[in-house]
């Protein structure tokens, strides 16, 4: 059954304790009566402000090998944050690799997303405003309390309206996959400062592709299930979802999209957070990655392999990362395209324009 009641169970602040955000409503580019209370109070849902990291193997202790963690590498510095913690705060402000990042995560729209979080010069710090825009999480800067929109980067509301925050490009995969290619990298610690149940999904069978969203007041979009995991990517005013069954079947795809190459990889195994009561129990739902499809100059065409991908021009075989691994390009990265992982139905309320792979 369905435990959309721990929702508000999520936030064990006490009313003392909770903020009162003065954002300046006067400037608002969505209407205000569309962003809706999703029960806790503003910082109800905490934000994790000063992230401790262990090594992967002190966090194999309590990480399963097909648990999904959100991997971020920023100039050569590489970490993983697994969902069991984020879908608790939602939000952590880190700096990775020198540079100041929000890490994102809303269970509603099972989206994973990292931004760099430098607004003209000022850094800003993240937290979770216990409110909603389209069944999304709604997160607000300490320093101006304007509104944010996850799914899209961009304050809606408040004195910075308008101004949108820098993707960074991350991936959602297992906590083995990441750890094989990184096994110097950090993983997110447990100790957080707070008394969660990390490792239990709250939001226990959430991820059924036809059950409807959430808080989700707009009929969502007929073309795909409402709650099919898809890719999103968005690239000037062009955005195509690219649906994980066809993913899953295929194993990569190759596309053009606003004039550019794109190959997007599917790797089997990776586990859903959004399943299961105990994410470690939760059916494998696989992992993606999207790149562009030019190595210096040259387009390389791909296909899936079992031991991960390889191109046909030269026979190098990669990663879920793209990361060359044997071959004549070992060594040799594809550069990543900024995309999000989520659900159809709020990749396509954030992109009603939006194509999809495979449908004319």
């Amino acid at each position: 059954m369905l435990a959309l009641v721990t929702l508000a169970s999520l936030a064990l602040v006490s009313a003392g304790e909770a903020i009162t955000l003065r954002t300046d409503t006067s400037k608002a580019l969505v209407p205000l009566d569309e962003i809706i209370s999703g029960g806790p109070p503003p910082d109800g849902i905490p934000a994790i402000d000063r992230p401790a990291f262990v090594s992967p193997s002190e966090a194999a202790r309590w990480l399963v090998p097909k648990e999904p963690v959100l991997a971020v590498q920023v100039k050569g510095v590489a970490r993983a944050y697994p969902l069991q913690i984020l879908m608790w705060h939602e939000i952590v402000n880190d700096v990775v690799g020198g540079v100041p990042v929000t890490v994102t995560y809303c269970p509603l729209c099972n989206s994973g997303i990292v931004f760099e979080r430098v607004v003209d010069g000022t850094t800003l710090d993240f937290g979770t405003s216990g409110k909603l825009y389209k069944s999304d999480l709604v997160m607000y800067d300490r320093q101006s309390h304007s509104l944010w929109a996850q799914m899209e980067g961009r304050a809606i509301v408040g004195t910075r309206a308008g101004t949108k925050l820098t993707l960074v490009p991350a991936n959602t995969l297992s906590f083995e996959e990441w750890r094989a290619i990184h096994p110097a990298g950090k993983v997110l610690s447990r100790d957080t400062g707070h008394t969660r149940r990390y490792g239990v999904n709250p939001y226990e069978s959430y991820d059924q592709p036809q059950l409807r969203p959430f808080l989700f007041r707009d009929r969502p979009d007929p073309r795909r299930p409402p709650k099919e995991r898809v890719v999103g990517i968005k690239l000037g005013d062009a955005a195509r979802a690219y649906p994980w069954p066809v993913l899953a079947e295929r194993r990569v795809l190759h596309d053009r999209l606003a004039g550019q190459a794109l190959v997007i990889f599917y790797q089997p195994g990776a586990l859903s957070a959004l399943d299961d009561e105990e994410i470690s129990r939760s059916r494998a739902v696989g992992a993606t990655s999207a790149f562009s499809g030019v190595l210096e100059g040259r387009t390389l065409i791909f296909q899936a392999t079992p031991e991960g991908f390889r191109d046909t021009e030269t026979g190098s075989t990669w990663n879920l990362l793209g990361h060359a691994v044997t071959g004549p390009l070992a060594g040799s990265r594809l550069t990543a395209v900024p995309h999000v992982d989520a659900f159809w139905f709020a990749w396509a309320a954030f992109n009603p324009a939006t194509t999809v792979y495979g449908e004319r």
